[in-house]
């Protein structure tokens, strides 16, 4: 959720956010436990949700539990994400600031000061940028994403992963709502997407930016898939000494001579450094480490899991070395496993919307994402053959053209149609009105980028045209615009 001062309209750092968000939770009669960070309070936890930051206290994130699908999951998460929006955008009022429609604040510096106000103290970070070279400031204007997570069969794990992957063209198109940066129009729909080739350019380690492009083929299996990532020229990130661990906090240890994860595991003891206090440090090979790396890549979509019981290494390389054989071993651990879906940029409610639109397409905004992608994993084959239709190299290159164009491309349009006429055929037809935001767009070909740069461009040039977009874009509390009828 990208910040904003709720009168000017610049990005914002919060300050009395979290103080504030305790109290209404509060009152609400949820509890809530903080976490700190260098001192600084950097999230809320509670049982509903994890309500935090991403890379800047500029940048809000709230992470939902999940919640049981089937007919009516759709309308559970909505009701929990309504609520903890509800939330946040009171606890903003603590800043005097408010939530932008976009997924990237139209008009945001990306300096060293202000990457040093604004940055979010993670080790995680140093290593990132003082260790791998990432231009990590890139990302301190507050791009936001609405990550669609969906439980899948571990069997078919991989061939949702390349559904999602194959089909993002289509969430980009659909949910693009990023046109201006630094205050100029960009000429493109979904401008955050960019990010990861500006991150990557003057990176350490070349296989770094490999991680964040589309794949040649397909992944035949999660094996395939990890290999892909874990491979010979990719580099391991740093890795945790503990066997549980927060992967953005913990101490970690920077490996000697920048092996690929691989090689490490399949060595089994290895020197490094400690990335807390530079110490030395002899780290030995665990089945945890092939867990925890699991999000070293940046595509727009990830397979994310954990295990109820870890195997030991022996059998996870015995296993990757089999088709399949991942899927068995991790069914055979319990494991809980979900597609991250990263391509659809953030999106809310608005004036704007709710007067172009109507109330039900502004309310199903939050959760048509999820929805989206709910449809399409549950018709695995139509999804599936879908894919093979448009063709995986044509899919990658039409990604390209919905960051440029988004549905402004016939191709891009007629992909859209496709997608959303087999996400349809998936969902219960009680849960159909969800998708109702992502139906519009397609029928009006009018994205919250296409709603947002008319309304910059209606507006005089100079100091007052962010504030401008104000009245028209700024997220509106579920409360202010009814629920549909």
């Amino acid at each position: 959720m990208v910040v904003a001062h709720a009168v000017s309209g610049a990005s914002l750092p919060v300050d009395r956010y979290f103080d504030a968000l305790s109290r209404i939770k509060r009152t609400r009669g949820v509890s809530s436990t903080p976490v700190l960070l260098s001192g600084r309070c950097v999230g809320l936890q509670t049982d509903e949700a994890y309500c935090g930051l991403d890379n800047g206290f500029n940048l809000l994130e709230t992470a939902t539990v999940a919640v049981e699908g089937g007919p009516g999951g759709l309308a559970r998460l909505s009701a929990l994400a309504h609520r903890e929006l509800a939330d946040t955008l009171g606890a903003l009022d603590a800043d005097g600031a408010c939530v932008l429609n976009v997924s990237q604040h139209p008009d945001c510096p990306r300096d060293a000061a202000w990457y040093d106000r604004v940055c979010v103290p993670r080790p995680i970070y140093r290593e990132l940028r003082d260790h791998r070279g990432w231009h990590h400031w890139e990302g301190m204007d507050a791009k936001a994403q609405n990550g669609a997570n969906t439980s899948v069969p571990i069997a078919g794990a991989a061939r949702s992963l390349n559904v999602v992957l194959g089909l993002a063209a289509a969430s980009i198109a659909l949910f693009a709502n990023s046109p201006l940066e630094s205050g100029a129009a960009t000429g493109l729909k979904e401008n955050r997407l960019t990010i990861w080739p500006r991150v990557f350019e003057p990176a350490r380690f070349v296989g770094d930016a490999m991680l964040a492009q589309y794949p040649a083929r397909p992944f035949r299996d999660l094996g395939d898939y990890f290999r892909w990532m874990f491979q010979a020229g990719t580099v391991s990130r740093s890795l945790p000494l503990l066997h549980r661990y927060d992967y953005k906090s913990a101490p970690t240890v920077i490996l000697d001579g920048d092996p690929c994860l691989s090689d490490f595991l399949r060595t089994g003891l290895w020197t490094g450094r400690r990335t807390d206090n530079g110490e030395p440090a002899s780290i030995t090979a665990h089945a945890m480490h092939f867990e925890h790396s699991q999000i070293a890549q940046f595509l727009d979509a990830r397979w994310r899991y954990r295990l109820a019981e870890l195997p030991c290494l022996a059998d996870v390389l015995a296993a990757w070395d089999r088709d399949g054989g991942l899927e068995a071993l991790f069914a055979a651990c319990g494991v809980d496993g979900y597609i991250e879906g990263r391509a659809p940029g953030a999106g809310f409610a608005d004036a704007c919307l709710v007067r172009e639109a109507g109330r039900q397409e502004a309310r199903s905004v939050l959760v048509a994402p999820t929805a989206l992608q709910q449809g399409l994993l549950a018709e695995p084959e139509a999804s599936w053959q879908l894919v093979q239709d448009w063709g995986w190299d044509e899919l990658g290159r039409l990604r390209q053209v919905a960051i440029r164009d988004g549905l402004a491309d016939t191709r891009v349009r007629a992909l859209c149609a496709d997608v959303l006429a087999v996400a349809h055929g998936g969902l219960h037809a009680d849960d159909a009105h969800h998708l109702a935001y992502a139906d519009y767009v397609l029928q009006s070909g009018r994205s919250g980028a296409d709603r947002l740069m008319e309304t910059w461009n209606s507006l005089p040039g100079g100091e007052g045209r962010l504030q401008g977009l104000l009245p028209l874009h700024t997220a509106l509390h579920p409360d202010c615009y009814g629920r549909a009828s």
